[in-house]
């Protein structure tokens, strides 16, 4: 007779990257379960190339397991042929580190990073035999855990979820699995335990709420229990240079999104652009110190022999003494050839002379993120760039030897007019004429163009998104315009996956039946256009009558309740108020280019 593992093994000569599943990396953490209190499995809803890239499923692997009495282990979701050949073989999802079945935990804790990755955790749950909705699940079921970006409104999951976990996990997370523990050991049962883990700071427990309704507006949560806070308030990381930080993340066996080591500069950013939700759930600014950068880099770079180093953060440039900073690391690394790199840059000459630091020797291309074309729309979403700059800023690379760049715009902004649209293709029409006298190789231009989407939490929160078709419209202008223009390519964002991502952004908990409708059809990995199949989800709102156009072209007025009221990101709702009303008036702070309360 064969055994799970004798199924398992066989499975991986038949898949595409068994590398994704056999686990064993360098410096994965493996501890035997009796030996532990309590087993968390991390769970990322999406491939193992791109789990592995997240950063903060690296800092809770480390917070977890640094406890002697706890553990986690990581699953991630499988590819279309693996969940084939495991629904096949009647074989459980197993997570990586013992290939124990996630069944067997005693909590599964999800992160949630984008709305199109939903189906992928219902199928998950599915192919861990373990029931969908929290009302069905028995004491001997693990607790279903979310955390993330999306857990700022996660009212279209809540039917699915046990609990979430608002803001900086680190920190409270060992916090939340002792006091799990103690009530467990106390012989308290499931439903009690959840209750009682509300009581927690950060915690939300949805089963405790009642979404309420007048007719079909929304109209606020009614508590069922009085244990549970009116306002759940998001847990904030105080000081990170004490925070747990990852000095020895597993190092994987196949080629990652970013396959590199990382140090986090600091957390939070002061630029306050109005569509950005990170902007907002991540203040306030909280740096580490040079010294401790520095400590940890090298320790990085010895446990994993990685031969890049990223310094990340939401504007890394915004780092103070950043150049000193790079310099000691390069003083540190560079005998071992390690180079450091940052994930993205500001359109001013301080990034590009960075930018040229960085990268002497080997200067491919450079990103930038204007988002919009004129100064007028880039006033209204409070990027605060002027074109002067962009031309300063992309005349200093070229001049410094840069022979490509990539650009990333928005369509569908609030105030954004045909003008705005059009304006994409005439800048970059005069950077190209730009660079025709400056430029002395060839030069190449990437332009690609998202689709807005508005996010809880920001002063977007209460404008609507473009219909689908006149995002096809605004596409076909940029699409005509391109056409004309040489050594320029164009790339833009499918107009159905954003629809899709704005409902489920602003959506409330109407929505769980469309889901798991939709997951039913056979959804899977909505966010990759190879499997996003938009008729399904079609036919799933028809089928649960749910109009997603209720929720992605909504304009909300400031006094009605949201589905997210209840949920707190630390920023007060007169404050994006405020921020919403200098936006359509097109104001710019002035003498500012930073929220100065922030830093």
């Amino acid at each position: 007779m064969q055994t799970q593992k004798d199924i398992l093994k066989y499975l991986l000569g038949q898949v595409w990257k068994p590398a994704r599943y056999t686990g064993n990396e360098w410096n994965a953490v493996k501890k035997e379960h009796s030996s532990v209190d309590l087993r968390m499995a991390f769970a990322f809803p999406d491939l193992y190339e791109v789990g592995m890239s997240n950063h903060g499923l690296k800092i809770l692997y480390e917070s977890i397991n640094r406890n002697p009495g706890m553990l986690m282990e990581r699953v991630f979701s499988p590819a279309t042929d693996m969940e084939e050949l495991l629904r096949k073989y009647n074989l459980p999802l197993f997570s990586l580190e013992s290939h124990k079945p996630l069944k067997e935990f005693d909590i599964i804790g999800f992160s949630l990073q984008y709305e199109l990755s939903y189906t992928n955790v219902l199928n998950m749950l599915d192919l861990a035999d373990i029931p969908l909705r929290t009302e069905d699940r028995k004491g001997d079921h693990p607790l279903i855990v979310g955390g993330g970006p999306c857990a700022f409104n996660p009212e279209p999951l809540a039917p699915f979820f046990d609990l979430f976990v608002l803001g900086e996990a680190e920190e409270c997370l060992p916090a939340i699995l002792t006091g799990y523990m103690d009530l467990k050991r106390h012989g308290y049962e499931r439903n009690e335990i959840i209750a009682r883990l509300s009581t927690f700071e950060g915690v939300y427990v949805p089963s405790l709420y009642n979404p309420a309704y007048s007719g079909e507006e929304f109209i606020g949560m009614e508590r069922k229990d009085d244990r549970a806070p009116e306002m759940i308030r998001k847990v904030t990381v105080e000081n990170l240079d004490t925070a747990p930080f990852p000095k020895a993340p597993p190092v994987p066996y196949l080629q990652t999104i970013h396959d590199r080591a990382v140090i986090e500069l600091f957390r939070g950013c002061g630029r306050g652009c109005r569509f950005c939700q990170a902007g907002y759930i991540f203040k306030p600014v909280r740096r580490r110190s040079r010294d401790k950068l520095q400590q940890t880099a090298k320790e990085i770079i010895d446990n994993t022999g990685y031969e890049e180093l990223s310094l990340v953060s939401l504007s890394s440039t915004d780092y103070p003494h950043l150049e000193e900073l790079i310099n000691n690391l390069d003083s540190d690394l560079s005998a071992r050839k390690v180079k450091c790199s940052l994930p993205s840059l500001r359109l001013d000459s301080y990034s590009i002379k960075l930018a040229d630091k960085l990268h002497q020797g080997r200067k491919s291309s450079l990103t930038f993120a204007p988002e919009a074309a004129t100064e007028r729309l880039r006033k209204v979403i409070k990027k605060n760039i002027t074109e002067e700059e962009i031309f300063t800023s992309l005349g200093d690379a070229i001049d410094a030897g840069w022979q490509g760049f990539k650009l990333y715009f928005m369509i569908g902004l609030p105030a954004e007019h045909d003008e705005d649209v059009v304006e994409i293709v005439n800048l970059c029409r005069r950077l190209r004429e730009y660079f025709k006298g400056r430029a002395k190789r060839k030069i190449s231009i990437n332009v690609s163009v998202a689709t807005f989407v508005p996010k809880s939490h920001t002063p977007f929160q209460w404008e609507p998104q473009l219909s689908m078709d006149e995002v096809n419209r605004r596409q076909d202008i940029l699409r005509t315009g391109f056409k004309k223009l040489r050594g320029v390519d164009f790339s833009w964002h499918d107009a159905r996956a954003s629809f899709l991502e704005a409902v489920f952004a602003r959506g409330d908990r109407k929505l769980a039946p469309a889901l798991e409708h939709a997951w039913q059809m056979g959804c899977r990995f909505d966010g990759w256009s190879e499997y996003f199949d938009f008729s399904l989800w079609q036919r799933a709102f028809q089928k649960t009558a749910v109009r997603g156009e209720d929720y992605a072209y909504r304009r909300f007025s400031y006094d009605q309740c949201l589905p997210w009221d209840h949920l707190s990101c630390g920023v007060d709702k007169n404050m994006l108020i405020a921020e919403h009303q200098k936006s359509l008036a097109g104001e710019k702070p002035e003498g500012v280019t930073h929220d100065p309360d922030l830093l």
